[in-house]
């Protein structure tokens, strides 16, 4: 149990919601308990007249179904929560996981969660809690329910903004053990407070994917996981590996080194959080600076301004940072993967940064190893640029065949073998 959870955890009892009981806290054992699906939160801007894309649906006395693709299988499962960001006490009333039927459609009326053998939960500000175990059959590749009935007073502060994920929100009341859609009439794609599955899985282990929106999967088809975490998942699945997760971590817009307003904290700040407490991880695929790279240069917008604030980088900032990250890994235990960065048409003084930045990535002895994301996307004749195939269009982010030759430019071996060591 990591001290966060324990502060999530006493501050829960504080508020007489429930208390730990002894077979939760043993089955906080790390040895047992992987990672089969993740997400990372970044807060919500609180300001007046917001874009559309960051106004969040209302939750308060509804129900939220979010649909998840775990990544490795296993006959118990715990759901982790999280009220990161939160200035208020996130209030779950009811929890139920169910296999998905499609849209918001689930199998049947799913299987309760408690927390402390108690159907409801309250998380102070910043805490988080996994639930008790859940004896329900968890099958790799298989879309999953998740339902929660959320408190009459609950807003929704933070989320994963980029979900590529329809959810749906109900209309007011307790539908979490709806097996039908039909309460259930908004849709959103985001992710919210549901950030980690967990099975139980005592010989397995994890992989986390962390960086920004193009480990996040940015334009890829929607509700399709071709994300290229996905796609590493399903090669994984066809090489008959299956005691190997593969958890996404990406946060669209995302930076190594600045917070933003918008898309969450720097990298080098949330990668204990995001990836070192997630139980079972034990290799880390870093893939982030593009960003870091391009907002120095983005205009100041007035209003709410995403890409604040504009620091200017350079290629020795960018590896400071990545040093700092892979000492922090090394300290746990976690082996890093540094991924090059890919083509993004840039400027020629950013492209020299792009260019000095990969370089050391692939020369350098500080990593555990490396995979050549830039090697696999580029068009050869203009290697600053993606490969037309590869393109969505927009000259950054890679299209759903760019994705997947992304998951086959991962060194399978190389990989794998440092999830047992």
């Amino acid at each position: 149990m990591t001290l966060r959870t324990l502060a999530a955890a006493c501050g829960a009892v504080f508020l007489a919601q429930f208390a730990l009981s002894p077979a939760a806290i043993a089955a906080d054992a790390p040895s047992r308990w992987v990672a089969t699906w993740a997400t990372a939160l970044q807060s919500i801007p609180q300001q007046a007249n917001l874009p559309p894309l960051y106004r969040a649906p209302d939750v308060a006395g509804r129900t939220v179904r979010q649909i998840v693709y775990p990544t490795l299988s296993g006959n118990a499962v715990r759901i982790h929560l999280s009220n990161e960001y939160g200035k208020a006490p996130l209030v779950v009333e009811a929890l139920r996981i169910a296999r998905s039927a499609g849209g918001a459609a689930q199998s049947d009326g799913g299987v309760a969660v408690t927390f402390g053998g108690k159907e409801s939960v309250t998380l102070p500000p910043g805490g988080e809690l996994d639930s008790d175990p859940v004896a329900l059959e968890i099958v790799a590749g298989a879309p999953y329910a998740i339902s929660s009935y959320m408190g009459t007073e609950q807003r929704l502060v933070a989320w994963h903004r980029v979900s590529n994920q329809v959810n749906y929100v109900s209309l007011p009341g307790n539908h979490a053990d709806d097996a039908l859609s039909g309460a259930f009439h908004q849709r959103f794609t985001q992710f919210a407070w549901v950030t980690g599955l967990s099975v139980d899985a005592p010989s397995s282990a994890a992989v986390a994917a962390i960086g920004d929106s193009i480990t996040d999967g940015m334009r890829s088809s929607l509700n399709e996981n071709h994300r290229w975490p996905d796609a590493f998942a399903r090669r994984l699945a066809r090489e008959g590996i299956r005691s190997t997760a593969v958890v996404n971590l990406g946060i669209s817009g995302n930076r190594l080194l600045s917070d933003s307003p918008c898309y969450g904290d720097a990298l080098v700040k949330r990668f204990g959080r995001d990836v070192l407490e997630r139980p079972g991880v034990k290799t880390a695929i870093l893939l982030i600076g593009i960003n870091d790279i391009n907002f120095s240069s983005m205009p100041p917008r007035a209003g709410l301004d995403c890409d604040y604030p504009h620091t200017s980088v350079t290629a020795a900032d960018l590896i400071a940072g990545y040093q700092r990250v892979i000492a922090e890994a090394h300290r746990h235990g976690v082996r890093v993967f540094g991924a090059t960065l890919t083509p993004a048409a840039l400027p020629q003084q950013r492209e020299g940064i792009r260019l000095a930045v990969n370089q050391w990535i692939r020369t350098t002895r500080t990593l555990d190893g490396v995979v050549d994301f830039d090697a696999a996307l580029r068009d050869p004749a203009q290697p600053g640029r993606l490969r037309r195939g590869y393109d969505s269009g927009d000259n950054i982010h890679p299209s759903d065949a760019g994705y997947a030759a992304m998951a086959d430019a991962v060194p399978l071996d190389a990989v794998v073998n440092s999830t047992r060591k």
